[in-house]
């Protein structure tokens, strides 16, 4: 079941659906012998170059905060080029504008996408964020037997417009025919493509003027804080905000390693809110969800903390109090925390 962590945000489970790309074939004109021959091989070229670039637009209404929303679905590819002008990637993305009347260029547009860092934007775009959201049930905890597309009606389109980006591997992101996608996946380089597309992206729709977002979740927290600072240096944008979603900026906190305590003591609030949503604390903790969130962090801070970091110089009192109160902080048996030497891994 998934539960409502404190410092952690739900991982959201959802199902990649995607926009068709469909294929039109250019007029010709009629040629003769080796011309003809040349003119097909010139425009068969043209033909790739233009595919990877062709676009599916669609027009919806939904309703969101109690209000109709009409909306155009951009979905495509944008090709980033070498410094001769070859291909090199092809990053798909999924743009949702906001219908609405007045200057185009003024009204917010956010950049989004997932972590992993090997994960396409779907997790965002249908689990949160966009206009469509996968069908789960009331707690959120499987999907039905047949996976559907409901309005989201709590989606950010309303007060800004979503373009959601695929990194290279990702999605139906992909490295140019002949080019080795392997030198994508470093963090300097996924930076410099996704700046590149932002870029392209803004000049392309004459969104320059617009206030602009960066919205970035786990990995791509740390890609956003990245970007921001390679867009401002490289291309003199200036960014408006950035949004870190379940951020992972210091690994330190995430990783349950030995030797490694600072998650066990960061995660004891996360627990707690867990707890307390599945009615697992004791009365008096379960009565005033603030107060207890308050006292859980303090004590993870201080009394909990200290105690690991004593390690075996614990005396037998103050280890069976750390395992009492930390039960009571958790729901967990205590036997559970004795047999872990104090340690809760984050499932």
């Amino acid at each position: 079941m998934i539960k409502n962590y404190y410092c952690v945000s739900v991982l959201f489970i959802v199902l990649i659906v995607c926009a068709v790309i469909a294929e039109a074939a250019p007029d010709q004109e009629h040629m003769k012998g080796g011309e003809q021959s040349a003119a097909k091989s010139q425009q068969s070229d043209t033909i790739k170059k233009s595919l990877s670039e062709k676009l599916s637009v669609t027009h919806h209404k939904i309703k969101a905060n109690g209000r109709a929303l009409k909306y155009s679905a951009t979905a495509g590819y944008l090709q980033i080029n070498d410094e001769s002008d070859k291909p090199r990637v092809h990053l798909f993305f999924v743009a949702y504008e906001k219908k609405a009347k007045g200057d185009r260029s003024r009204r917010p547009i956010a950049f989004v996408f997932n972590g992993g860092p090997g994960a396409s934007s779907v997790f965002l775009h249908f689990g949160a964020i966009g206009p469509k959201r996968v069908l789960m049930d009331g707690e959120g905890t499987s999907l039905p037997a047949e996976t559907n597309l409901v309005n989201n009606e709590y989606t950010w389109l309303d007060f800004t417009d979503l373009v959601f980006i695929d990194p290279v591997g990702t999605g139906y992101s992909r490295a140019a025919q002949g080019v080795d996608a392997k030198q994508f996946y470093a963090v300097e380089e996924d930076v410099k493509l996704m700046g590149e597309f932002v870029r392209l992206y803004t000049t392309r729709y004459k969104r320059w003027l617009s206030p602009k977002f960066i919205i970035g979740e786990s990995y791509g927290s740390t890609r956003a804080a990245s970007l921001a600072g390679y867009v401002k240096n490289t291309f003199n944008m200036n960014l408006n905000g950035l949004v870190l979603i379940s951020p992972a900026l210091n690994f330190q906190t995430i990783k349950f390693n030995a030797g490694n305590d600072l998650p066990y003591i960061l995660c004891v609030p996360s627990y707690t809110a867990a707890a307390w949503y599945h009615k697992k604390l004791s009365s008096e903790l379960q009565h005033d969800f603030k107060k207890s969130m308050h006292d859980a962090e303090a004590w993870a801070q201080s009394t909990y903390c200290s105690a690991l970091v004593k390690g075996d110089r614990l005396s037998a009192a103050e280890r069976k109090n750390i395992i009492e109160t930390l039960a009571q902080f958790t729901g967990l048996a205590q036997s559970n925390i004795e047999n872990n030497n104090l340690r809760i891994n984050a499932p």
